[in-house]
């Protein structure tokens, strides 16, 4: 007891230093929760940008078709990394033929010195197509794509390495990447970058353009990436909506060049800064005979394998002393399905003692007082939030919404301060524009045969206790909601020791030099609290809502909780 008070009165005595620094007082979520506030969009901006055009500098190829092009780095590991790129000439039109992997080598030269290479490590590559057997699409067919496995990494330090085929030759310039350290309660990830619904726009840019000024040590990256189905296969001009601008277009049509630019777009972060990425529904892209997430499937290497999910729409890993979720809202997530038993696995798996941060990430919000998207994915709450509660999940994050949020800690619609703080950051600056309804605004509360998710069913329900007693929407900011503002940004999370961590939101507009964080809190765990005494969160849950097992036969059957 002694001790922990002597590390209390230290906390509070940085905590303090730091606001002298920055001159403003931090709260703390020991402090909530917070009276709900809104920042409303400011007028004298414009609601978002078009796309960038693919001869931009950001977008175009600038190394001969051999070399590696999209360099991206992802965590395996503890003491593993992906390294992914692509070479070859991605090819569009009605007939196109793939390339042939075999004639390129996948080979990643490294070491802990500048300039000298003492290991190698040769991995696997593949090719995909995109094809759409109607009159007048164009099909596509990609680049190689290459994934290699970088085994034994020593834990903290820095590696120097070149990737491509040696026998060419055509290896890479040198990068750089730095290894976290071992899972451990006394270390962390020094600065963990939070992104969604980013797309291609000048939004976009001045997003990344942020984000590497603060200088992250991994990004997390919570669906919706590029938009390229935003796009005819033809290409042409993006369209912030793709039904309305293109009404008969045969099926949900794609560009998947835009997937290149968008992979030479990040290359100056991702080639040195690993990024771990959940699909959306922007990447499912279907094509006929049920094909989808065909891009998202082979472009991105995740530790699927590593964390035994064996899907890449679901994973897990360890950065430090923190263990990542990443959840997928558009593949069976029922509590009778594979996802939902290899989750309950893995978070009893999970050491709080070894990694004490556990957060989870995943596309759709649960809680979002937005019009856009409201109770979409309430199905989705409702077969997995007991189980997130019972063992303790610290943060969530979450994109889809095009705007930023964060909640007071809340479960079940309930304030608690056991619940985890979701925080929705789907403003990374995209095409299809920023979010200013909100759900409580008159007029503004949308029908319960709106936002109909595009996989799994469909639980919309009416509030049966407290201020919204009776209604599908608030007549104001609901109370699990502390602070909501229509504006595109990305958040930094700082994990300052095992029970105190650092949330800091970057609206675009602001100064980034001027340090102004729009939205600043203190994470605070309370294990003492919550972890020994959480109860059967399931029986909770099914005292509290009312279920139905044919919610989607019946898009107008609001589903009540009490």
């Amino acid at each position: 007891m002694g001790h922990t008070r002597s590390c209390l009165h230290s906390l509070s005595y940085l905590f303090l230093i730091l606001e002298m620094v920055v001159g403003a007082h931090i709260p703390t979520t020991l402090d909530g929760p917070f009276t709900p506030v809104t920042r409303r969009f400011d007028p004298s901006l414009r609601l978002g940008s078009d796309d960038l055009p693919m001869d931009d500098p950001r977008l175009k190829k600038k190394v001969p078709t051999v070399f590696p092009d999209q360099i991206a780095l992802a965590i395996s590991s503890s003491t593993s990394i992906w390294v992914s790129w692509i070479t070859g000439d991605a090819q569009i039109g009605s007939n196109v033929t793939p390339l042939d992997p075999s004639t390129v080598a996948s080979e990643v030269w490294y070491g802990k010195e500048s300039g000298k290479y003492p290991f190698v490590q040769r991995g696997s590559s593949t090719v995909y197509s995109q094809m759409y057997p109607f009159k007048g699409l164009m099909n596509y067919t990609s680049g190689i794509i290459h994934h290699v496995r970088l085994k034994g990494l020593e834990p903290g330090k820095r590696y120097y390495y070149k990737c491509g085929d040696s026998s060419l030759p055509a290896m890479s310039k040198e990068h750089v990447f730095e290894t976290l350290p071992l899972p451990s309660a006394n270390a962390y990830p020094r600065r963990i970058a939070v992104v969604g619904d980013l797309g291609l726009t000048s939004n976009s840019t001045t997003t990344i353009d942020h984000l590497i000024e603060n200088n992250p040590s991994m990004v997390l990256m919570v669906g919706d990436m590029c938009y390229a189905n935003q796009y005819l296969t033809t290409g042409g001009k993006g369209a912030p909506s793709f039904s309305r601008a293109f009404p008969d277009a045969p099926i949900r049509e794609s560009y998947q060049p835009r997937w290149d630019g968008w992979g030479r777009f990040m290359e100056p972060l991702t080639s040195s800064v690993p990024m771990m990425v959940i699909e959306g529904n922007h990447e499912i892209e279907p094509q006929v005979d049920g094909i989808t997430f065909k891009s998202y499937l082979t472009r991105f290497a995740v530790p699927s394998q590593e964390s035994g999910s064996n899907s890449n729409f679901y994973y897990s890993f360890d950065a430090a002393g923190v263990h990542f979720i990443m959840l997928g809202a558009y593949v069976d997530y029922n509590s009778t399905g594979a996802q939902h038993a290899w989750l309950k696995d893995d978070l009893l798996r999970v050491d709080r003692k070894v990694t004490p941060w556990l957060v989870a990430a995943w596309h759709p919000p649960w809680y979002n007082s937005y019009s856009s998207h409201y109770q979409e994915f309430e199905c989705m709450r409702q077969e997995m939030e007991a189980l997130l509660y019972q063992y303790g999940v610290d943060i969530v994050f979450s994109g889809h919404v095009h705007a930023y949020e964060r909640m007071n800690r809340v479960y079940n619609y309930t304030l608690d301060p056991c619940g985890p703080l979701y925080i929705t950051v789907g403003d990374g600056g995209n095409i299809e524009q920023i979010d200013v309804d909100h759900a409580d605004d008159p007029g503004k509360c949308p029908s319960s045969s709106d936002n109909i998710p595009e996989f799994g069913g469909v639980c919309h329900l009416n509030f049966s206790s407290g201020p919204a007693k009776g209604k599908f929407c608030w007549d104001k900011q609901p109370e699990w909601s502390a602070y909501r503002e229509s504006s595109f940004g990305h958040g930094i999370l700082e994990i300052i020791n095992s029970t105190y961590a650092l949330w800091t939101w970057h609206r675009n507009q602001d100064t980034y030099k001027d340090q102004s964080g729009s939205d600043q809190i203190y994470i605070v765990r309370q294990p003492e609290l919550c972890l020994p005494n959480i109860k059967s969160a399931t029986t909770s849950a099914n005292a509290s809502v009312t279920t139905s097992t044919n919610a989607s036969a019946n898009l107008s059957n609001q589903r009540r909780y009490d």
